[in-house]
């Protein structure tokens, strides 16, 4: 795009990635019947990113495939932009050959690639700082992308409420002090995705601050719960038939905190539908929960509420319980963090599973439930082979047990106290504050003996 002027040949994003249904199939169509939105300059291209994606992506790298003369938006990969320059080459290489590689199987090849480098200013650094600390980011871009045959039409760089392309000489278009974005909710596409029914998303801290454990004084007590249902939770591993009690006891009691949250009012506002959810969780529960996922035959017949009825409330049940994996016991994140990642993915959300699943590898890089999946996400693969898979074990299962995971929940009244697995008497966490001082508050949470929680989780678990 060496000018940008609207006589030019317009971008259409219309199909593979429809801004009315952004996760349609990769491959250019011509069906005339599909709705219509034409972006002409890089204003027009900058505002489109949030729609394209579903959300605002924050410090991150994003690659997008055009297909066709009409320049049709296709395949999107993205990742967060590394802190060091000497990764930058090796990430490009890696995303460029992911996002053809990911078009060229579903039967459409890329004839070329917009991409976006979103970052903020950091200490007293001015937008148009960014735009040129980034600059070599966007050369290695163009020309990993180049050595696939595939050119790079535009680089825009997205910071500070402005943007600045790359690849335009014309400083009457493009002047160096950046252009304002638009803004929000004004243009055509935006106009466009409002009257489909379409909304962007929360961004990816946004999400993450959704399944991050508490730092606060509740997040003592709840430590507290975890070390007493660790020392119970592994007598009766050691019992005979220990192990299957444990494991039905655990999914029973899921199974129960599931029906109490899908019978709780609904709740629009993300951060107030996670504050009821951890009001209808108590301590003891989440301890005896975190400590029975450990195990992999149990965490993987969890993960069979995937769809259907049950995985809504499962997906709230996988948050709330990463946010109670508090202190010494983070390692454990991984089993819950790793159900939210393949549940949100198995519902459609890839952003919010990649999000997850990262975070679970963080908690525990070795996690081999948490690697497939990641890798299988990332790589904007079909949940279903995975849900294939699943719905095959539990008709086994079902064959030889009288054990059934799906819903319809049991009913319970949202004051009943459910049994723990195997924790002690339960202590309710008092009511959290909504001016912020509630349990993810910044606070100091409370220690304990560190090789006694590491034993529990070897104890409980037989993942690799």
């Amino acid at each position: 795009m060496a000018n940008h002027s609207e006589q030019n040949d317009p971008i259409n994003p219309t199909d593979p990635i429809n801004p009315v249904n952004p996760t349609g199939p990769t491959g250019p169509t011509d069906s005339i019947d599909e709705p219509l939105v034409t972006l002409r300059t890089p204003a027009e291209l900058a505002d489109a990113l949030p729609y394209l994606l579903g959300f605002r992506p924050e410090e991150s790298v994003v690659l997008i495939a055009l297909h066709g003369e009409r320049g049709r938006f296709g395949g999107r990969v993205r990742l967060g932009i590394p802190g060091r320059a000497e990764d930058w080459p090796p990430i490009a290489e890696q995303l460029a050959q992911c996002l053809v590689s990911g078009c060229e199987r579903r039967g459409a090849r890329p004839d070329g690639i917009v991409a976006f480098l979103c970052a903020e200013p950091v200490g007293a650094e001015s937008g148009r700082q960014v735009m040129e600390r980034l600059r070599p980011l966007a050369q290695v871009i163009r020309t990993a992308c180049g050595s696939l045959d595939v050119p790079v039409f535009e680089v825009v760089c997205i910071s500070a409420g402005k943007f600045w392309t790359y690849c335009c000489p014309n400083e009457q278009c493009c002047p160096p002090e950046g252009v304002p974005l638009l803004r929000p909710g004004t243009s055509v596409l935006a106009a466009a995705t409002a009257y489909a029914g379409v909304q962007v998303g929360a961004t990816p801290a946004e999400m993450r601050a959704r399944l991050t454990p508490w730092v606060s004084a509740a997040a003592a007590d709840q430590e507290a719960a975890l070390d007493a249902a660790g020392m119970a939770i592994v007598r009766r591993i050691l019992e005979e038939d220990g192990h299957a009690e444990v494991a039905a006891d655990t999914l029973d009691l899921a199974r129960r905190i599931m029906a109490r949250m899908t019978a709780a009012p609904s709740v629009s506002d993300r951060l107030e539908a996670d504050l009821q959810d951890d009001e209808l969780l108590a301590h003891d529960e989440a301890a005896a929960l975190i400590l029975g996922l450990q195990d992999r035959t149990t965490r993987d017949q969890a993960a069979e509420w995937m769809e259907g009825d049950a995985a809504a409330p499962a997906l709230r049940l996988w948050r709330a319980l990463s946010r109670r994996c508090v202190g010494a016991y983070g390692e454990h994140a991984a089993a819950p963090l790793s159900l939210a990642g393949w549940v949100a993915w198995s519902l459609g959300d890839a952003t919010e599973g990649q999000e997850a699943l990262a975070m679970a590898l963080c908690a525990d890089p070795r996690y081999t439930f948490a690697q497939l999946l990641h890798h299988a996400c990332s790589g904007d693969l079909d949940p279903e082979p995975i849900r294939r898979c699943l719905r095959r074990e539990r008709t086994d299962r079902s064959e030889t047990t009288a054990f059934q995971p799906e819903l319809p929940l049991p009913t319970e009244p949202l004051s009943a106290a459910a049994e723990p697995v195997g924790a002690a008497p339960r202590r309710r966490r008092p009511a959290r504050p909504k001016d912020g001082t509630g349990p993810r508050a910044n606070g100091r949470p409370g220690t304990g003996p560190q090789n006694r929680r590491r034993t529990t989780r070897r104890a409980a678990r037989n993942d690799t």
